[in-house]
């Protein structure tokens, strides 16, 4: 089991509401859909878009990255298998 990484990412912007995706055919029964997310690049939030992606085992579980609200801050905590 991995360990999620903490994220060092603190912003006093609000991170955008999330975006709709269109998500593409799975590109096998083995692949996860991973969603999109905001993420902190370049004193802005960027968007990163939903992909397919293949566990690193069968019963891996995504762990989608999130953001908290911290006073008037907002921490980010990065996706990660578990």
């Amino acid at each position: 089991t991995a360990s999620p990484v903490v994220s060092t990412t603190v912003t006093t912007q609000a991170p955008p509401a999330i975006q709709q995706e269109v998500i593409l055919a799975q590109p096998s029964p083995q692949h996860v859909w991973i969603p999109g997310y905001w993420t902190w690049r370049n004193d802005r939030y960027e968007w990163m878009a939903g992909h397919w992606e293949l566990p690193p085992s069968s019963n891996s579980v995504w762990v989608a990255p999130r953001w908290e609200q911290q006073g008037n801050a907002y921490k980010f905590y990065e996706g990660y298998w578990n």
